[in-house]
């Protein structure tokens, strides 16, 4: 009973605690506060998932996060009667690093792949070579199909334009890094390549490397869909 009593307490004040937040009457830094926000630039914490998450149904929160993004994008316009219809799609044309081509995307694909470049891609491309990435090579975003392009089944999240495949990596020396060719080495390409994987999973929702399956041997698949794998 005593237990049970103790425990309905400390409901109660992590309740009246996050009442006070988002009322405002207790002020917390914008990075712990859940209706904050999502500024890509700060690093990543214990609510960045939930963040993301808000994004989702949230236009113009998502609209605020691209904001600290660095990306530069361009609005598309709307296709509802599409057989893929794309609605609030964006273009994404790069930022501190340069792309293959531009993408289209959701915005919250396009947030995912800035917090990536900033929290993942950079930290990883400075601890194994001491130089940042300065382009990445990708195979697309959007594409009008169903899974694996089966001609049954669900919808690609490549439809929605809320995935990307990102086929390698540019250091600023030059040097070209291959998820094809340098995955299966023993080498700092390879490590390289798993720790940038390892990193996106924090960050996107779906992240499917050449360790989950043949069709990914050239390529990460990054997407921002309702499932959670990390392979």
């Amino acid at each position: 009973m005593r237990l049970r009593w103790w425990l309905l307490l400390g409901l109660s004040m992590m309740a009246a605690a996050g009442l006070g937040v988002w009322r405002g009457w207790v002020s917390v830094p914008p990075q712990w506060n859940p209706w904050a926000p999502l500024d890509v630039k700060a690093p990543p914490n214990l609510l960045t998932r939930y963040k993301l998450m808000r994004l989702r149904a949230d236009p113009q929160l998502c609209d605020q996060a691209l904001s600290s993004s660095g990306l530069r994008v361009t609005r598309q316009a709307d296709s509802p009667d599409a057989k893929c219809p794309l609605i609030d799609a964006l273009r994404v044309q790069g930022g501190d690093v340069a792309l293959s081509s531009s993408f289209l995307a959701s915005c919250r694909l396009a947030v995912s792949f800035a917090l990536f470049e900033h929290h993942a891609l950079q930290p990883a491309a400075q601890a194994i070579y001491g130089q940042n990435v300065a382009r990445v090579d990708h195979l697309g975003s959007f594409a009008c199909r169903n899974v694996y392009g089966r001609e049954s089944g669900r919808l690609s999240q490549h439809a929605s334009a809320n995935a990307l495949d990102i086929a390698g990596f540019r250091l600023a020396d030059g040097r070209a890094i291959s998820v094809l060719k340098d995955w299966p080495k023993d080498n700092q390409d390879a490590q390289f390549l798993r720790q940038v994987r390892d990193g996106a999973c924090g960050l996107f929702s779906v992240v499917l490397s050449p360790d989950y399956n043949a069709a990914h041997r050239n390529h990460f698949h990054v997407d921002v869909g309702p499932w959670w794998v990390c392979n």
